[in-house]
């Protein structure tokens, strides 16, 4: 029998409005109630927030729970490193708690770092795609707590990009940008993919978590809602949130998304105007200190008014595909639009000059499966 336990006290209503939303971390009486006379560790960043903006670290603090240790994903405890940027371990200026890096070269809680601990809380707002690596850290710590006796909560919050497409990651290229047999978009929130993880028996060797979920109140599937705090330092608003999943495949070419810029995720170009009439020049910024093609004119297409509900969108890749006129080399790097993609299918699929249509529906038998599991582990209303 898989051991997640659920902890949903109220029905939800049916139609909800983004203001009524109550996050798991907004239900501390019932967090209290989990951890009570716990050792417990956070795996939190600056998008651990209540509703009322209090950090869930202070406010866990300030009820008498005992936090004794804090884990940073990749970006670190507050949110400032860079995509890919090694996370050192350190202290927290105003707690003094030590603060561990479960980014770089540390993936996973190691059992040394576990041994002071009952109870692993995990807490970050997510964007809803395969290859954001919160959800990798979430499924490590989930394997760590299994293969050494610990317990975990997960607190729930809502998918921004709460739809289902893209290919399905064969298994064969799982890494720390896709670790799940899961469609690039998959339709879940936090709390659910964890219950899927354990449901399907996804950790190392079968191993099985004691997980507790904590949800959301007044939230359905597909409901929008605006994030408080930006997820990370190159996903600044709404907008760019909703064009990550689309635009994020271009982290595999030299094709930059206005990384050191006042918008990236909502602009695409590279040097030579052949890409398109909209200039713009990266110079580093937090969160991007080396930025690509870094002094450089670009030239491209400004996104920030285009119209986008989150789903996947081909054009802007296979536009930029064709314009760049580099054939195959447009994948500057082809082994991590695999990884991204979650095989070799797609990248072939583009350079081979297959239509948008027939990708897209090369996709969709696996997507019919992914759906009828995905069912299984749902805690809100569904589309």
């Amino acid at each position: 029998m898989k051991r997640y336990i659920l902890i949903l006290l109220y029905l939800l209503p049916l139609v909800v409005s983004a203001q009524q939303v109550q996050l798991g971390a907004d239900r501390v009486d019932q967090i209290r109630a989990i951890v009570r006379d716990q050792r417990v560790g956070l795996i939190v960043n600056q998008t651990s927030v209540l509703t009322n903006g209090t950090h869930l670290l202070d406010t866990l603090l300030s009820s008498d729970i005992k936090v004794v240790k804090i884990f940073a994903p990749e970006h670190g405890f507050r949110g400032n490193a860079d995509a890919g940027e090694t996370i050192k371990d350190g202290k927290d200026a105003q707690t003094s708690l030590p603060v561990i890096s479960l980014y770089g070269k540390n993936y996973k809680p190691t059992p040394e770092q576990l041994e002071d601990i009952d109870f692993l809380i995990f807490d970050i707002q997510d964007v809803g795609t395969r290859f954001y690596t919160y959800i990798s850290t979430m499924h490590y710590a989930m394997e760590a707590c299994a293969e050494n006796g610990k317990k975990m909560l997960v607190l729930d919050r809502p998918n921004p990009n709460d739809c289902i497409n893209g290919p399905v990651l064969d298994t064969k290229y799982k890494s720390f940008v896709g670790v799940h047999p899961i469609p690039v978009l998959h339709g879940l929130t936090v709390a659910e993919l964890a219950k899927m993880i354990e449901g399907e028996s996804w950790l190392k060797d079968n191993l099985q978590c004691e997980i507790y979920v904590l949800p959301m109140l007044g939230w359905r599937h597909g409901q929008p809602y605006s994030l408080p705090v930006k997820p990370s330092p190159n996903l600044p608003n709404d907008h760019a949130i909703a064009l990550y999943p689309s635009l994020c495949f271009f982290e595999a070419t030299k094709i930059s998304v206005g990384r050191g810029t006042d918008f990236p995720f909502e602009v695409i170009g590279a040097p030579g105007s052949k890409y398109g009439k909209f200039t713009f020049t990266p110079k580093p910024t937090e969160g991007a200190k080396s930025p690509m093609h870094k002094g450089l004119t670009c030239y491209g297409e400004d996104l920030r008014e285009w119209e986008t509900d989150g789903d996947l969108d081909l054009q802007f890749l296979l536009r930029m595909y064709k314009k760049s006129g580099k054939g195959a080399a447009f994948f500057s790097s082809p082994k991590f639009m695999d990884l991204l993609a979650g095989s070799d299918k797609l990248r072939k699929q583009i350079i081979a000059g297959k239509p948008e249509k027939e990708i897209v529906d090369s996709w969709q038998a696996d997507l019919s499966a992914y759906k009828e599991i995905r069912k299984k582990y749902l805690l809100y209303p569904d589309y």
